[in-house]
Protein backbone atom coordinates (compact mmCIF):
# COMPACT_ATOMS: atom_id res chain seq x y z
CA UNK A 1 0.00 0.00 0.00
CA UNK A 2 1.22 3.48 -0.82
CA UNK A 3 1.45 6.27 1.71
CA UNK A 4 0.25 9.84 1.06
CA UNK A 5 2.54 12.57 2.37
CA UNK A 6 3.66 16.13 1.52
CA UNK A 7 7.29 16.53 0.45
CA UNK A 8 9.57 18.83 -1.50
CA UNK A 9 10.63 17.14 -4.74
CA UNK A 10 13.88 18.28 -6.35
CA UNK A 11 15.34 17.43 -9.74
CA UNK A 12 18.90 18.47 -10.69
CA UNK A 13 20.65 17.70 -13.95
CA UNK A 14 23.87 18.56 -15.76
CA UNK A 15 23.39 21.15 -18.50
CA UNK A 16 24.83 20.23 -21.90
CA UNK A 17 26.08 16.77 -20.98
CA UNK A 18 25.89 15.70 -24.64
CA UNK A 19 28.31 18.51 -25.51
CA UNK A 20 30.66 17.31 -22.76
CA UNK A 21 30.86 13.87 -24.33
CA UNK A 22 31.51 15.39 -27.76
CA UNK A 23 34.22 17.74 -26.48
CA UNK A 24 35.98 15.55 -23.95
CA UNK A 25 35.38 11.97 -24.98
CA UNK A 26 33.34 9.33 -23.22
CA UNK A 27 35.65 8.48 -20.33
CA UNK A 28 36.46 12.00 -19.14
CA UNK A 29 32.91 13.26 -19.64
CA UNK A 30 31.54 10.28 -17.73
CA UNK A 31 33.90 11.06 -14.86
CA UNK A 32 32.78 14.70 -14.77
CA UNK A 33 29.10 13.74 -14.75
CA UNK A 34 29.86 11.25 -11.97
CA UNK A 35 31.44 14.04 -9.89
CA UNK A 36 28.30 16.14 -10.37
CA UNK A 37 26.10 13.22 -9.29
CA UNK A 38 28.27 12.69 -6.20
CA UNK A 39 28.00 16.39 -5.26
CA UNK A 40 24.21 16.36 -5.74
CA UNK A 41 23.84 13.13 -3.73
CA UNK A 42 26.05 14.41 -0.91
CA UNK A 43 24.20 17.75 -0.69
CA UNK A 44 20.88 15.89 -0.53
CA UNK A 45 22.01 13.65 2.30
CA UNK A 46 23.65 16.47 4.26
CA UNK A 47 20.39 18.46 4.11
CA UNK A 48 18.12 15.71 5.46
CA UNK A 49 17.01 14.64 2.00
CA UNK A 50 16.68 11.27 0.30
CA UNK A 51 17.98 10.44 -3.16
CA UNK A 52 15.14 8.56 -4.84
CA UNK A 53 16.95 7.78 -8.08
CA UNK A 54 19.69 8.86 -10.47
CA UNK A 55 19.02 8.84 -14.21
CA UNK A 56 22.12 9.39 -16.34
CA UNK A 57 23.09 13.00 -15.55
CA UNK A 58 20.06 13.69 -13.31
CA UNK A 59 19.22 13.24 -9.63
CA UNK A 60 15.76 13.13 -8.10
CA UNK A 61 15.53 13.79 -4.35
CA UNK A 62 12.89 14.36 -1.69
CA UNK A 63 12.98 16.58 1.39
CA UNK A 64 10.64 16.94 4.35
CA UNK A 65 10.59 20.74 4.08
CA UNK A 66 10.94 23.36 1.35
CA UNK A 67 13.81 25.05 3.25
CA UNK A 68 15.86 21.86 3.31
CA UNK A 69 15.30 21.40 -0.41
CA UNK A 70 16.61 24.89 -1.17
CA UNK A 71 19.50 24.47 1.26
CA UNK A 72 20.52 21.42 -0.74
CA UNK A 73 19.91 23.12 -4.10
CA UNK A 74 22.06 26.12 -3.15
CA UNK A 75 24.82 23.81 -1.90
CA UNK A 76 24.76 21.86 -5.18
CA UNK A 77 25.03 25.03 -7.27
CA UNK A 78 27.78 26.51 -5.11
CA UNK A 79 29.94 23.39 -5.00
CA UNK A 80 29.61 22.51 -8.67
CA UNK A 81 30.25 26.08 -9.85
CA UNK A 82 33.52 26.20 -7.89
CA UNK A 83 34.70 22.59 -8.21
CA UNK A 84 38.29 22.43 -9.47
CA UNK A 85 37.66 19.29 -11.55
CA UNK A 86 34.54 20.62 -13.26
CA UNK A 87 36.04 23.02 -15.80
CA UNK A 88 35.80 22.82 -19.59
CA UNK A 89 37.79 25.41 -21.55
CA UNK A 90 38.01 27.47 -18.34
CA UNK A 91 34.21 27.40 -18.04
CA UNK A 92 32.56 25.68 -15.08
CA UNK A 93 30.23 22.78 -15.75
CA UNK A 94 26.70 23.90 -14.83
CA UNK A 95 23.58 22.29 -13.45
CA UNK A 96 19.96 23.37 -13.37
CA UNK A 97 17.51 22.62 -10.59
CA UNK A 98 13.73 22.51 -10.27
CA UNK A 99 11.75 22.10 -7.06
CA UNK A 100 8.10 21.83 -6.02
CA UNK A 101 6.40 21.11 -2.69
CA UNK A 102 3.15 19.19 -2.51
CA UNK A 103 1.37 15.87 -1.92
CA UNK A 104 2.95 12.68 -3.23
CA UNK A 105 2.45 8.95 -2.85
CA UNK A 106 5.32 6.96 -1.36
CA UNK A 107 5.51 3.39 -2.59
CA UNK A 108 8.39 0.92 -2.76
CA UNK A 109 11.04 3.60 -2.16
CA UNK A 110 9.69 5.74 -5.00
CA UNK A 111 7.35 8.74 -5.18
CA UNK A 112 4.48 9.38 -7.55
CA UNK A 113 1.95 12.08 -8.33
CA UNK A 114 1.40 15.47 -9.95
CA UNK A 115 3.90 17.10 -7.57
CA UNK A 116 6.70 15.00 -9.07
CA UNK A 117 5.73 16.03 -12.61
CA UNK A 118 5.57 19.71 -11.63
CA UNK A 119 9.02 19.57 -10.02
CA UNK A 120 10.40 17.97 -13.18
CA UNK A 121 8.82 20.72 -15.30
CA UNK A 122 10.52 23.33 -13.11
CA UNK A 123 13.87 21.81 -14.09
CA UNK A 124 13.02 22.15 -17.78
CA UNK A 125 12.17 25.83 -17.15
CA UNK A 126 15.57 26.49 -15.53
CA UNK A 127 18.69 27.66 -17.33
CA UNK A 128 22.27 26.78 -16.44
CA UNK A 129 23.05 27.83 -12.88
CA UNK A 130 19.41 28.49 -11.98
CA UNK A 131 17.07 27.13 -9.32
CA UNK A 132 13.40 27.44 -10.32
CA UNK A 133 10.47 26.73 -8.03
CA UNK A 134 6.76 27.42 -7.63
CA UNK A 135 4.52 29.70 -5.60
CA UNK A 136 3.36 26.68 -3.58
CA UNK A 137 6.96 26.07 -2.54
CA UNK A 138 7.65 29.73 -1.76
CA UNK A 139 4.63 29.79 0.56
CA UNK A 140 6.26 27.03 2.63
CA UNK A 141 9.63 28.77 2.96
CA UNK A 142 11.12 30.60 5.92
CA UNK A 143 11.23 34.41 5.63
CA UNK A 144 14.96 34.24 4.90
CA UNK A 145 14.56 31.97 1.88
CA UNK A 146 11.38 33.69 0.74
CA UNK A 147 13.30 36.97 0.53
CA UNK A 148 15.68 35.28 -1.93
CA UNK A 149 12.91 34.29 -4.37
CA UNK A 150 11.54 36.49 -7.11
CA UNK A 151 8.71 35.87 -9.51
CA UNK A 152 9.87 35.54 -13.11
CA UNK A 153 6.99 34.11 -15.13
CA UNK A 154 3.58 32.49 -15.29
CA UNK A 155 3.46 29.33 -17.38
CA UNK A 156 0.97 26.66 -18.40
CA UNK A 157 2.77 23.38 -17.93
CA UNK A 158 2.38 20.54 -20.40
CA UNK A 159 -0.25 18.10 -19.21
CA UNK A 160 -1.76 20.61 -16.76
CA UNK A 161 -4.50 23.06 -17.61
CA UNK A 162 -3.85 25.53 -14.81
CA UNK A 163 -1.16 28.19 -14.79
CA UNK A 164 1.84 27.92 -12.46
CA UNK A 165 3.72 30.94 -11.13
CA UNK A 166 7.48 30.47 -11.47
CA UNK A 167 10.09 31.83 -9.07
CA UNK A 168 13.84 32.03 -9.42
CA UNK A 169 15.78 31.28 -6.24
CA UNK A 170 18.79 33.58 -5.83
CA UNK A 171 21.37 31.26 -4.34
CA UNK A 172 24.53 33.34 -4.83
CA UNK A 173 25.27 35.56 -1.85
CA UNK A 174 25.98 38.61 -3.98
CA UNK A 175 22.65 38.21 -5.77
CA UNK A 176 20.80 37.97 -2.48
CA UNK A 177 22.64 41.02 -1.17
CA UNK A 178 21.68 43.02 -4.26
CA UNK A 179 18.00 42.70 -3.30
CA UNK A 180 18.54 44.64 -0.08
CA UNK A 181 18.53 48.48 -0.32
CA UNK A 182 22.06 49.86 -0.14
CA UNK A 183 23.22 51.30 3.19
CA UNK A 184 25.91 53.94 3.45
CA UNK A 185 28.95 52.49 5.18
CA UNK A 186 31.72 54.40 6.90
CA UNK A 187 30.08 57.73 6.04
CA UNK A 188 30.80 57.30 2.33
CA UNK A 189 28.51 59.27 -0.01
CA UNK A 190 25.55 57.28 -1.31
CA UNK A 191 25.28 56.97 -5.07
CA UNK A 192 21.75 57.94 -6.04
CA UNK A 193 20.15 55.75 -8.68
CA UNK A 194 16.85 56.43 -10.36
CA UNK A 195 15.21 55.05 -13.48
CA UNK A 196 11.99 56.65 -14.70
CA UNK A 197 9.72 54.58 -16.96
CA UNK A 198 6.73 56.09 -18.74
CA UNK A 199 4.06 54.30 -20.76
CA UNK A 200 0.82 55.96 -21.82
CA UNK A 201 -0.32 57.92 -18.73
CA UNK A 202 1.62 55.90 -16.16
CA UNK A 203 5.06 56.66 -14.72
CA UNK A 204 7.04 54.25 -12.52
CA UNK A 205 10.31 55.06 -10.77
CA UNK A 206 12.93 52.44 -9.97
CA UNK A 207 15.28 53.39 -7.13
CA UNK A 208 16.87 52.01 -3.97
CA UNK A 209 13.52 51.82 -2.18
CA UNK A 210 11.70 50.23 -5.13
CA UNK A 211 14.44 48.13 -6.68
CA UNK A 212 12.51 45.77 -8.97
CA UNK A 213 9.51 46.06 -11.29
CA UNK A 214 7.75 43.77 -13.73
CA UNK A 215 6.31 44.56 -17.16
CA UNK A 216 3.77 42.54 -19.14
CA UNK A 217 0.14 42.05 -20.06
CA UNK A 218 -0.94 40.46 -16.75
CA UNK A 219 -2.82 42.90 -14.53
CA UNK A 220 -0.54 42.41 -11.51
CA UNK A 221 2.54 43.85 -13.27
CA UNK A 222 3.89 47.26 -12.28
CA UNK A 223 3.52 48.35 -15.91
CA UNK A 224 0.66 46.67 -17.77
CA UNK A 225 0.80 46.69 -21.57
CA UNK A 226 -1.61 44.72 -23.75
CA UNK A 227 -0.63 43.14 -27.07
CA UNK A 228 -0.56 39.78 -28.82
CA UNK A 229 3.26 39.72 -28.84
CA UNK A 230 3.54 40.54 -25.14
CA UNK A 231 3.90 37.80 -22.52
CA UNK A 232 2.01 37.81 -19.23
CA UNK A 233 5.23 38.63 -17.38
CA UNK A 234 7.34 39.87 -20.27
CA UNK A 235 10.34 41.37 -18.47
CA UNK A 236 11.54 42.74 -15.20
CA UNK A 237 13.95 45.58 -14.47
CA UNK A 238 16.01 45.64 -11.29
CA UNK A 239 18.98 47.29 -9.66
CA UNK A 240 21.84 44.81 -9.60
CA UNK A 241 25.38 45.75 -8.53
CA UNK A 242 24.75 49.46 -9.06
CA UNK A 243 23.32 48.95 -12.55
CA UNK A 244 19.82 48.95 -14.01
CA UNK A 245 19.33 45.54 -15.60
CA UNK A 246 16.47 44.44 -17.85
CA UNK A 247 15.78 40.69 -17.68
CA UNK A 248 13.62 39.39 -20.52
CA UNK A 249 11.37 36.43 -19.66
CA UNK A 250 9.22 36.43 -22.79
CA UNK A 251 8.51 34.41 -25.89
CA UNK A 252 9.18 37.23 -28.37
CA UNK A 253 11.96 39.19 -26.68
CA UNK A 254 12.49 42.86 -25.82
CA UNK A 255 13.95 45.66 -27.96
CA UNK A 256 15.82 48.63 -26.48
CA UNK A 257 16.75 51.78 -28.39
CA UNK A 258 18.72 54.59 -26.77
CA UNK A 259 18.38 58.19 -27.87
CA UNK A 260 22.01 58.15 -29.07
CA UNK A 261 21.19 55.46 -31.64
CA UNK A 262 22.23 52.23 -29.92
CA UNK A 263 19.86 49.32 -30.57
CA UNK A 264 19.72 46.03 -28.62
CA UNK A 265 17.57 42.92 -28.56
CA UNK A 266 17.35 40.49 -25.65
CA UNK A 267 15.38 37.25 -25.27
CA UNK A 268 15.52 35.10 -22.14
CA UNK A 269 18.64 37.01 -21.12
CA UNK A 270 19.62 40.29 -19.49
CA UNK A 271 20.75 43.73 -20.66
CA UNK A 272 21.98 46.85 -18.87
CA UNK A 273 19.79 49.94 -19.27
CA UNK A 274 21.70 53.22 -19.65
CA UNK A 275 20.91 56.79 -20.65
CA UNK A 276 17.55 57.57 -22.22
CA UNK A 277 15.50 55.80 -24.84
CA UNK A 278 12.62 53.46 -25.62
CA UNK A 279 11.68 49.85 -24.85
CA UNK A 280 9.52 47.72 -27.12
CA UNK A 281 7.96 44.44 -26.01
CA UNK A 282 8.00 41.84 -28.77
CA UNK A 283 8.57 44.47 -31.45
CA UNK A 284 10.70 47.51 -32.23
CA UNK A 285 9.58 50.54 -30.21
CA UNK A 286 7.79 53.30 -32.11
CA UNK A 287 7.76 56.81 -30.63
CA UNK A 288 4.00 57.28 -30.90
CA UNK A 289 2.92 53.74 -30.01
CA UNK A 290 0.91 53.25 -26.78
CA UNK A 291 2.92 50.05 -26.26
CA UNK A 292 6.28 51.85 -26.15
CA UNK A 293 7.98 52.51 -22.81
CA UNK A 294 10.14 55.61 -22.48
CA UNK A 295 13.01 55.41 -20.01
CA UNK A 296 15.34 57.94 -18.41
CA UNK A 297 18.25 56.77 -16.30
CA UNK A 298 19.86 58.89 -13.60
CA UNK A 299 22.73 57.25 -11.67
CA UNK A 300 24.60 60.29 -10.53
Amino acid sequence: MGKDIELAILFADVVGSTRLYEQMGDLRARDMVAICIDVMRSATEQRQGTVIKTMGDEVMSTFPTADEALNAAAQMQQQISTHAQLKVDNQAVAIRIGCHFGPVMLEARDVFGATVHTANRMTSQAKAGQIITTAATVERLSPEWRASCRQIDVATLKGQGSEVTLYEVLWQSEDVTSMVPAIAMNSRPVRLMRLKLRCQDKEVTLDETHSSITIGRAEDNDIVIKGNLISRIHARIEINRSKFVLIDQSTNGTFVQTDDGEESFVRRDSLQIKGEGMIGLGRLPEPDSPQTIRFECDDS
